[in-house]
């Protein structure tokens, strides 16, 4: 089982931090060597991931996908210099658990997650990046963006997926209609919304893009072409329903680069998601499969 570091982030509520307790556990009595550090700030995850010992077997994120978000950011870096890298494995703490579902850990009990870290299926894992960031699931620009951009954190830490439902019925009000432009392989699209997946989850189990995975270097640019509160509610149901891929006017491109641009200036700069959390403005340059990482999964 090797040397084990623990990233924890201990925003997580008691349930979830006696979840985290049983695992760890279970993993002492089969012997594992562990060390635990807790995150105190933004940033801490990724410090601690990008200056793990060279002895260190596994890096276990114990959190949601913004310390998942975190940690990969220090691992890439890592992997930039060289540096051998652990694998990555996950105690699910967070609000939406979008990796967690992607690599199939959907039983969150202590013994599987625990069998999972130590004993799991190696699997390889491809990070996009927009700019100089990292992102594993997907990132956002247009309506997406705003809602995250605008949700509450102190809502989020007591509500979790509610509060981005509150910040979305805020946003679908008062987002104005934007228009953005799309450059992939040469070849020019235009978008009122567009979500880039690298994965084919989104916000949890809800499929944006059935194609794209984790697992494979490429992308796929979902171009979301009209605007108005009606649509963004047609969306939302498209997502939630599964059938977001077969509307006709959303675009399903796979993609290696993608170049996303403003086509009208705004007032305030156009913010970028990735995984979750705002990590850039426009314009920006996203790539496919920037690093490999390993990652335990459920066998």
């Amino acid at each position: 089982m090797g040397n084990i570091c623990v990233v924890f982030n201990p925003t997580a509520g008691s349930r979830r931090r006696r979840l985290l307790q049983r695992v760890l556990g279970i993993l002492i009595e089969r012997h594992a060597d562990l060390r635990v550090e807790e995150t105190r700030a933004a940033g801490d995850a990724r410090r601690i991931a990008g200056d793990l010992p060279h002895t260190t077997d596994t890096i276990v994120v114990a959190g949601g996908d913004g310390t998942i978000n975190e940690v990969i950011n220090g691992l890439a870096a890592s992997d930039a210099k060289g540096v051998h890298l652990p694998d990555l494995a996950l105690v699910p703490l967070g609000t939406a658990n979008v990796l967690a579902a992607e690599i199939g850990l959907t039983d969150l009990s202590p013994g599987n997650i625990a069998e999972t870290i130590a004993a799991g299926r190696r699997h390889d894992v491809y990070l996009a990046r927009a700019d100089g960031h990292y992102f594993v699931q997907m990132c956002g620009v247009g309506f997406d963006a705003h809602v995250v951009a605008n949700v509450d954190l102190r809502l989020k830490r007591r509500l979790k997926k509610l509060a981005y439902v509150l910040s979305s019925l805020l946003q679908i009000r008062r987002y104005s209609p934007r228009k953005y432009r799309v450059t992939i392989a040469g070849r020019l699209y235009e978008a009122a919304s567009v979500i880039v997946a690298n994965g084919h989850y989104y916000g949890g189990r809800f499929i944006c893009a059935p194609q794209a995975c984790i697992h494979e270097a490429r992308l796929y640019a979902c171009l979301f072409q009209r605007t108005g509160r009606w649509h963004l509610i047609r969306y939302a149901w498209g997502l939630l329903s599964g059938r977001l891929s077969h509307f006709d006017d959303v675009e399903m491109v796979p993609a290696e680069n993608i170049v996303i641009e403003s086509i009208a200036p705004q007032a305030e700069p156009e913010p970028v998601q990735g995984d979750g959390d705002i990590i850039a403005q426009l314009p920006i340059t996203i790539t496919a499969g920037a690093a490999r990482l390993t990652m335990r999964c459920p066998a």
